[in-house]
């Protein structure tokens, strides 16, 4: 009970800090909100002494922002949020139409993003059904060029060739049915790809785990047994699935701003941009509440699927010694890629001439040129050393402090909701005021975020190995914490979560040009893999080439990381150290194996 009150006090706490820097973010920027008030209603007003005055009388800021933000928490005690500083309606039924729209999105793309990992999953499940899966994941790359591609760029595609030159669904506005299914396409493609990546590692354990032999010899349909090794599996997912529903409903902006969505993500973004406080903190606490609920709901999903062998430490551990995958193909990606970042080194990035724009691919240019006549393999083969070496950086930190947070899941869970409740472009505005603009801005807001699905993959890992046959005889032997995390969980858990950082490898280096592209990061010329296909996407009808050599290249850079991942396994079990088989025997127990090798009514 003690445990419950703490965590949900940490919870409040955190809650309460993020809604508080929310209602700072003027005052840290140093910049006067009346002023960005005033450019948000009438760009054209001249901005006087007298008219800015007139304005923070009007929105009561002259207290300063602690009386700003006690007014707010006053009104939200009673139901009321405000009223929006640029508008002047009412906040909470702005908010709430934002959110349904949204959650309505949200739904439709997670249909999809399901539909997407169970095809992925498909060929696993069907040589697992079979017995024929011998060990190995047989998930290809494909998964892992469709999870590379950035969100934005799958929703102008769409939106260009679906929507406009096909006519087949509407591509703008929010007006039924119709209208959500380019961009649930569009959000639940990449997402259902990595979903699909985690599953697919995790179910060749399950159809080697003893029930699924004893049920195969009993003759239960392999059908049966692949639809319970789902159940089996999906457990250790669901964390990540309530990361993906607030992911799917705050960090849906960029496709809802090229769909013209009015959902919450894009109502707190602009709210963030305007500084229109009111409509930022409820939009954030929003999120914030959304993703408690979420979180309390797969948490409650993975106990009832699991039943009660987690409470009692009789499960089978689903991370076994398997053969590596991959074969020649990461060799082939990884030549490839260095082939195109060697030969864009040796041109000019720079070198503009305006009687060569948009030309397509040709011996002189391979990739074609941009629209302003520059080399596209030069800026490709030069945005190569930002992207990848700090994407790459960004990665290992997220990766470190995910698994370290994900040891101590009290400390860690509500700390993980409220940061992934906050949209990315969010995270970096608030980085921008504390730290300023600059190189480092992009790099610390996506850092500040990336390692957030890696603590809660650790940390359901974690619970699940913690509930396995294996580490309760290990510790009925004597063995302390630290051989237990050293010697049995962390071999069990850290090979699947650094195959799942590499598989978001990638995204993060989108996320570093998304931000660059908001003015938040890298600027022009700067040739950034990520702000190349920003640059060039107006000109995706009439050159397509443009847009698809920097997607071709993070597309070969997730099936390169994938690929890489398949060489990761764990390794096989240790035999018990001399210090826990000593201390058995002189407490009359056995060792490990012989204990694992009897069968379960002789113990």
């Amino acid at each position: 009970m003690r445990q419950r009150v703490a965590t949900l006090v940490w919870r409040v706490v955190l809650a309460g800090v993020l809604v508080g820097g929310v209602g700072l973010l003027p005052w840290l920027t140093r910049t006067d909100p009346a002023y960005t008030v005033l450019k948000a209603r009438s760009a054209e007003r001249e901005p006087t002494p007298e008219v800015l005055a007139d304005i923070r009388r009007q929105l009561g800021i002259d207290g300063g922002p602690l009386h700003v933000l006690g007014g707010w928490l006053g009104g939200l005690v009673r139901g009321d949020a405000g009223q929006s500083w640029i508008s002047g309606s009412d906040v909470l039924p702005a908010v709430l139409q934002a959110l349904g729209a949204s959650l309505l999105l949200m739904g439709a793309a997670l249909l999809v993003a399901v539909l997407t990992a169970g095809l992925i999953c498909l060929r696993t499940l069907r040589l697992g059904a079979r017995r024929r899966l011998g060990g190995r994941r047989s998930g290809g790359s494909g998964s892992a060029v469709l999870a590379s591609l950035p969100e934005f760029l799958v929703a102008s595609v769409l939106a260009t060739v679906v929507g406009v030159q096909w006519g087949w669904l509407p591509a703008l506005g929010w007006y039924g049915p119709q209208w959500t299914v380019l961009p649930a396409l569009a959000l639940g493609l990449p997402a259902g790809a990595v979903l699909g990546r985690l599953l697919d590692d995790l179910l060749p354990g399950a159809f080697g785990e003893p029930w699924a032999l004893a049920a195969a010899a009993r003759g239960l349909t392999g059908r049966s047994v692949a639809r319970q090794a789902l159940r089996r599996c999906v457990p250790a997912l669901l964390p990540n699935l309530g990361l993906f529903v607030v992911g799917l409903t705050g960090g849906a902006v960029a496709v809802e701003q090229v769909f013209d969505i009015p959902g919450l993500g894009r109502t707190t973004l602009e709210a963030a941009l305007a500084q229109d406080l009111p409509v930022l903190q409820a939009g954030t606490l929003a999120l914030v509440l959304l993703a408690a609920l979420a979180t309390g709901a797969t948490r409650l999903a993975a106990r009832l699927l699991t039943g009660p062998a987690l409470r009692d430490g009789a499960l089978s551990s689903l991370h076994r010694p398997a053969p590596p995958a991959g074969g020649l193909l990461p060799l082939l990606y990884g030549a490839v890629l260095l082939a195109v970042v060697g030969f864009g080194l040796a041109r000019d990035p720079l070198a503009l001439d305006t009687g060569e724009r948009l030309r397509g691919p040709s011996l002189a240019h391979p990739f074609g040129t941009d629209a302003l006549g520059r080399d596209l393999l030069a800026r490709v083969g030069h945005g190569a050393l930002d992207t990848l070496l700090l994407a790459a950086a960004i990665s290992a930190a997220a990766l470190l402090a995910g698994v370290l947070l994900g040891l101590v899941p009290r400390v860690s869970a509500p700390l993980v909701d409220t940061v992934n409740a906050v949209p990315p472009v969010l995270v970096a505005l608030l980085v921008t005021a504390v730290a300023g603009s600059g190189t480092t801005t992009p790099a610390l807001a996506v850092g500040a975020v990336a390692w957030a699905p890696l603590a809660a993959h650790t940390s359901s890992l974690l619970r699940q190995e913690r509930a396995t046959l294996h580490i309760t005889a290990t510790k009925g032997l004597g063995a302390g914490r630290v051989h237990l995390l050293r010697y049995e969980l962390l071999p069990a858990v850290l090979p699947p979560v650094l195959r799942h950082a590499l598989l978001r490898l990638p995204g993060v280096a989108l996320a570093l040009a998304s931000l660059g592209f908001l003015g938040l990061g890298a600027q022009p010329p700067s040739p950034e893999w990520g702000l190349l296909l920003a640059e060039n996407q107006p000109y995706a009808e009439r050159a397509p080439w443009a847009v698809l050599a920097p997607a071709a290249v993070l597309a070969l850079l997730g099936a390169l990381a994938v690929g890489a991942a398949g060489g990761l396994r764990r390794p096989a079990r240790r035999r018990p150290s001399r210090a826990v088989t000593e201390g058995a025997a002189g407490s009359g127990q056995r060792p490990v194996e012989a204990a694992a090798k009897e069968p379960a009514g002789a113990r």
